[in-house]
């Protein structure tokens, strides 16, 4: 076995279909697209959601409701996850960077602390957003609340 001699292995490789290359090759008139309509056409392509002419799903379908572009999207975070963060790490200030570091949010993400859970530790507790119960929970355990 030489440079010379080498060749793929039996039945590795396939001759190229020659479309469009003269009836004689079998595959020229039409090749291989049938007859008439746009996809025998050259530059067919299917628009996005065409359905063959019948009513598509997008426009049989009714529109509703509306995207509030003012929306404040937050991420809750509730008093029983703050005075488990306390409890582990011996915190006395909690803030952004401990909730980012704890993996609860991320670095750009907006906080609001929700008074689901009890605090026992006196806490200072710095978020964007507080519901009402967490505010009175803070301050009834002796902490306070400081908003961003």
């Amino acid at each position: 076995m030489n440079l010379s001699n080498l060749k793929p292995a039996e039945g590795s490789t396939k001759t190229r279909k020659r479309i469009g290359r003269g009836t004689g090759s079998g595959l020229g008139g039409t090749s291989t697209r049938g007859h008439k309509g746009a996809k025998s056409r050259s530059g067919y392509s299917k628009k996005i959601g065409f359905e063959g002419g019948q009513m598509p799903l997008q426009r049989r379908v009714p529109k509703f409701g509306f995207k509030n572009i003012n929306r404040v999207e937050y991420k809750a975070i509730n008093l029983n996850t703050i005075q488990t963060l306390a409890e582990a790490k011996n915190l006395v200030k909690i803030g952004l960077s401990d909730f980012i570091e704890a993996g609860f949010i991320s670095s750009n993400q907006l906080v609001k602390v929700l008074g689901n859970g009890t605090l026992t530790n006196k806490l200072e507790v710095e978020a964007h957003a507080f519901s009402k119960t967490a505010i009175a929970a803070i301050e009834a355990a002796g902490g306070s609340v400081v908003k961003l």
